[in-house]
């Protein structure tokens, strides 16, 4: 596999992709259970200085697909780096680094009082369970493209 611009607008299209999914996932846990899963998703509350500024949902989100769009970047330089051809391994590998970033930055919660507390074991467990979905669907976007595999 090598790097190629097609493949850079494909890891930047499923950013935008699973980075949406799980927006939308998390604003309708929220909204259906009142745990703040989707606020902690926009929360930039630990960022200094920014933390001073009150955004409105709309660039919230924003500042959450740039994220979700350099991540995937970062995970298609790997794949391609760490030549990883089996669909398996690819979506293990954005299965995992998304938990990974789930379980990391839940706790800054803590940061802010709009978000769960970091004891809310129903907040954390929609928060993971999320990011989970958000890595299933990046790899699977991923193997989609970068295998040959029968059934992707």
């Amino acid at each position: 596999m090598l790097l190629t611009r097609r493949g850079l607008q494909r890891a930047f299209l499923y950013g935008l992709i699973s980075g949406l999914f799980l927006a939308a996932l998390l604003k309708i846990i929220e909204h259906i259970t009142r745990f703040k899963v989707y606020t902690l998703l926009l929360n930039v509350d630990y960022i200094p200085y920014i933390k001073t500024f009150v955004f409105p949902e709309l660039v919230e989100v924003g500042f959450h697909l740039i994220v979700s769009i350099a991540l995937s970047i970062c995970l298609y330089l790997m794949i391609i780096n760490g030549k990883i051809s089996s669909s398996r391994k690819i979506i293990v590998l954005c299965t995992f680094v998304s938990f990974i970033i789930g379980v990391a930055i839940f706790p800054t919660t803590t940061f802010s009082d709009r978000t769960p507390a970091f004891t809310s074991i129903p907040s954390f467990s929609y928060w993971i369970v999320g990011h989970i979905m958000y890595g299933c669907i990046m790899g699977i976007l991923f193997a989609r493209y970068l295998t040959k595999e029968k059934g992707f």
